[in-house]
């Protein structure tokens, strides 16, 4: 499938964003992790924005990153507050949204607080929490950020992210090279992202999230655990669940697509019990 990267910008209350495919709907990815939150280029961007190229024939596909200059305590609600903000003033009703990782606790804060903006929500590689190993990773790594050592705290990330995977040192050492290569030079955003997320515990909130949601993800992801991912599916009441036993973090491939595309169909109404668990769970 091509791949057409139509064009980069920034919304009118600085929300930056990548815009891929020329479909009739439109869906809003909220990015995950990143070292700038600035939108990606060359390289880095048709990476990226590859994983979601199965979507771009049906949707036009906004990869939206956070705000540059975010003020200390920022937290992950004022991050949703941006994009409802964002989704508001550049789109006509609601539209798709899919978070992953970072971006799906964002996705829940801006679900609960934002109904009418969201028709039905991904949460892609992201539970109510991180685990408590993962806070320890991250904020490892925004503290080697803030020393700009920005090729280590990559290696740790990555190291991390990928630690299931087969062939996970050469990768990680691939992905931390590029991971380094968009390091910015002023590393707080960076650093305050990761300390708001260090505080995201929606486990009591999800009730609120009534849009129809599939939680999709690998079982092995290392950021949660399988617990809280399945149980992050049982609490929002209109919800799916796909996990992939043998998966790690932020699961791609043919399968994946074809989940998230049969979720989003408008044709499936999407009459399950909540927490629903697919025959891949």
């Amino acid at each position: 499938m091509a791949q057409t990267l139509i064009s980069t910008g920034i919304s009118r209350n600085g929300v930056p964003y990548n815009r891929l495919g020329r479909g009739p709907r439109t869906l809003v990815v909220f990015q995950g992790l990143v070292f700038n939150n600035e939108p990606p280029s060359g390289l880095s961007a048709r990476m990226m924005l590859g994983n979601y190229a199965f979507l771009q024939e049906e949707y036009t596909v906004y990869l939206a990153t956070r705000k540059t200059g975010l003020p200390e305590s920022y937290s992950i609600k004022d991050m949703a507050d941006d994009y409802a903000v964002m989704i508001q003033e550049e789109f006509d009703g609601p539209v798709d949204v899919l978070g992953i990782s970072t971006g799906g606790a964002i996705a829940q804060h801006f679900a609960a607080g934002h109904a009418d903006l969201v028709r039905r929500l991904v949460i892609n590689a992201s539970a109510y929490t991180l685990n408590d190993a993962a806070k320890e990773v991250q904020m490892r790594v925004g503290r080697l950020a803030a020393q700009g050592k920005w090729r280590e705290a990559a290696k740790v990330l990555m190291d991390f992210a990928l630690a299931p995977l087969r062939f996970s040192g050469v990768i990680s050492m691939i992905a931390s090279l590029m991971f380094a290569a968009t390091a910015p030079d002023d590393p707080s955003d960076l650093v305050v992202t990761i300390e708001a997320e260090d505080k995201h515990n929606f486990r009591d909130r999800l009730g609120e999230i009534k849009a129809p949601t599939l939680v999709i993800a690998g079982a092995r992801d290392p950021f949660y655990t399988e617990e809280s991912l399945r149980e992050t599916a049982r609490g929002i009441p209109n919800a799916q669940r796909i996990l992939y036993p043998e998966k790690g973090h932020a699961p791609t491939g043919k399968q994946f697509s074809q989940d998230v595309l049969a979720f989003l169909d408008p044709d499936n109404d999407l009459t399950v019990p909540s927490g629903a668990a697919p025959t891949r769970s």
